[in-house]
């Protein structure tokens, strides 16, 4: 009984697909390998993956002089003859091609896709590139942090500072307060020289308390006018008295 007709199509489960890939790129390899060695010929393949990964073999030592034997073959024929400016751009774009490709492929490797192809020794490799940039993002996650830190630490300390010297201020206003109010309990005697010491002891204070609190500074001065008023009493009674006393 014959062997029945196996039709060619695309596979669509994936593992199954990436296997078989697998095995036919590895018979592939192997018959240009052949093909090279026993028909002496230059062989030249170049295989890209599903994933874009990329696959070739060369019989020569450089994959570049198989491909530019072949272009200058393409070049000479009558049906192409591209100009010597087209010619390095298409090798450039090759280069540009090749390289993105496998950057792409890389990057989709480092985000743990497309592993199934690859080897033992290509996974650890990915794993170290791994780890190698974990550590430089740790290095630079501390720098941060530490900078931020002692930016606080400064505006921990600015503020501290701005706070001693309002205590200070609160402090000064509260002695020249003091002073004042002793100064009125006094009943005027040396008022004028207590004025002096206060505003030579704490400079423009006394015009920011008749600024700030003009009400209570009305109020000590109804009680010194008072308090004079009582202390002139008894002396205009005695000369009220002495009065009368001659007359009588």
């Amino acid at each position: 009984m014959g062997r029945g007709k196996v039709e060619i199509r695309r596979i669509e489960n994936k593992t199954t697909r990436q296997v078989t890939f697998t095995k036919r790129r590895n018979g592939l390899l192997k018959k240009a390998y052949e093909l090279s060695l026993l028909c002496d010929a230059e062989v030249a393949l170049v295989i890209f993956s599903g994933g874009g990964r990329l696959f070739e073999f060369s019989s020569s030592s450089c994959m570049y002089k198989i491909l530019e034997r072949y272009r200058t073959c393409n070049h000479n024929s009558p049906e192409a003859t591209p100009s010597v400016e087209n010619e390095i751009n298409y090798q450039e774009y090759l280069k540009l091609k090749t390289r993105l490709e496998y950057l792409q492929s890389s990057q989709r490797n480092i985000l743990g896709e497309d592993l199934g192809p690859l080897s033992m020794r290509e996974l650890e490799q990915i794993e170290n590139q791994i780890d190698i940039s974990l550590k430089h993002i740790r290095t630079r996650k501390n720098k941060v942090l530490l900078h931020e830190l002692y930016d606080l630490k400064s505006k921990e300390q600015e503020l501290l500072d701005q706070n001693k010297d309002l205590r200070k201020k609160l402090e000064d206003i509260s002695c020249a307060e003091n002073a004042l109010h002793m100064s009125w309990q006094d009943g005027g005697h040396g008022s004028s020289s207590g004025w002096h010491a206060i505003e030579t002891t704490y400079p423009g204070l006394l015009e920011r308390l008749e600024h700030d609190s003009s009400r209570q500074i009305g109020y000590h001065q109804t009680s010194m006018d008072q308090l004079n008023n009582e202390a002139m009493a008894p002396q205009c009674l005695d000369g009220h008295l002495g009065s009368t006393a001659g007359w009588i």
